[in-house]
């Protein structure tokens, strides 16, 4: 009778009331098509844009930085022992110093990074984002590279000298001063973040000198890890082999709330958009009410020839069943099609309003990235959401009274 059940319930999906081709039974379908699809488009979007910030900021800042109470001697030989480490891509020297950048324009607070372009080519992804000059340039004597937010904020320009006062005090016999020095721009990045506006790199040498350590120190010593979200672990691991006397410090300390923000947005805007799925189940809900109504005398004569009440319920459920996996399948081959053709149509807009829309923002057009196990999960709920709702008016169908429905007939 099972079996029967289910020919039943797709038989009624081609009726008039309450079939495939019902207003209602469209609605269901077009509501889950649409819900579906939005949530597909979304989620890609918002996980393609978190995987770029990640890319930009994290490709940058170190993964983790391992320190020391003073200064660290001998730093070769510690990188050497924490690139053994299997979880390590790169490793280098790493000196980071506050200061003031300033030009015959304006003046800037900086982060000063001393670095090796031969290290940072391995470790940062600076060195493929240089619109002018070269990593390399940094092996001449006093020279910077700094980002394009901050050159034109300076108004400066490769080949312009600037002056960076630091945090670090000079005491002589007139009394204590900061120290300051004249460097050369010779390369400009851009990576169409905040670092641009504060991060200046200049050679691992010349920040030697404005701390005045010997050719063989270092302040500390930057990471990079082959999983940036496992950086604590490793980096708790490096310390237990190379000595107690070193701490680390990871990306999460700095730039954690800012991926946690993006994660909890990313949820709250999926939270939202179920409710256009739950406003389709309801469609879905409607669907089944309006074939069981009409369905009546088919139902009572059903009940005297001796159908059980679960032979009933799975004949609408089947119904709802067929008509939620139509609304989810349209759903992902639409999701699918806008996400990977959503740039084209931002092209398209901006050709009809005659305008760039995405000028003003850090990343220029829409990244993606279409997670299977996302679409899979978002699949699942949709479906369970659109049975539950199935489910309901179907028992419907159990407590109608066979001998009223007949009597009057």
């Amino acid at each position: 009778m099972s079996s029967i059940s289910f020919k039943l319930g797709y038989r009624y999906l081609r009726s008039t009331k309450g079939g495939i081709f019902s207003f209602t039974t469209i609605l269901a379908i077009l509501g889950l098509t649409i819900g579906v699809s939005s949530l597909i488009v979304v989620t890609s979007v918002m996980n393609g844009f978190q995987k770029e910030l990640e890319n930009r900021i994290l490709g940058v800042i170190p993964h983790s930085i391992i320190e020391s109470r003073d200064q660290i001697d001998n730093y070769d030989y510690l990188i050497n022992e924490i690139k053994k480490n299997k979880n390590v891509v790169s490793a280098a020297p790493y000196i980071n110093i506050q200061g003031l950048i300033s030009s015959s324009y304006d003046d800037k607070p900086i982060s000063l990074v001393g670095t090796d372009p031969k290290d940072e080519e391995n470790i940062s992804i600076i060195p493929d984002y240089m619109i002018i000059g070269d990593i390399n340039n940094l092996y001449q004597k006093n020279s910077i590279i700094i980002g394009s937010s901050l050159a034109a904020n300076l108004g400066a320009y490769v080949g312009d000298n600037i002056t960076i006062t630091t945090t670090e005090i000079r005491t002589s016999v007139v009394g204590s001063y900061p120290i300051s020095l004249k460097l050369k721009i010779v390369g400009i990045y851009e990576l169409k973040t905040e670092i641009d506006q504060y991060l200046v790199l200049t050679s691992h040498e010349t920040t030697q000198k404005i701390k005045k350590f010997k050719p063989n120190e270092t302040s500390s010593i930057r990471i990079k890890t082959n999983d940036l979200f496992k950086a604590d672990e490793i980096s708790n691991e490096l310390v237990k082999t190379i000595g107690k006397d070193y701490y680390f410090q990871s990306w999460k300390e700095s730039h954690g709330t800012l991926f946690e923000a993006i994660k909890f947005e990313k949820l709250l805007i999926s939270l939202m958009l179920f409710l256009i799925v739950a406003v389709a189940s309801i469609l879905v809900l409607s669907t089944i009410v309006m074939t069981v109504k009409s369905k009546e005398r088919e139902i009572a004569i059903l009940r005297t020839l001796g159908a059980s009440s679960r032979q009933l319920v799975l004949i609408f459920f089947t119904q709802g069943v067929i008509v939620s996996f139509i609304g989810i399948i349209f759903g992902i081959i639409l999701g699918y099609l806008l996400t990977i053709n959503i740039n084209n149509m931002v092209i398209f807009l901006e050709f009809i309003l005659n305008r760039k829309l995405l000028e003003a923002y850090f990343i220029n057009y829409f990244p993606y990235y279409i997670d299977s196990y996302q679409i899979l999960l978002i699949c699942i709920i949709s479906f369970f959401i659109s049975i539950a709702t199935s489910f309901i008016p179907s028992l419907k169908a159990t407590k109608l009274n066979p001998l009223e429905i007949l009597r009057h007939e």
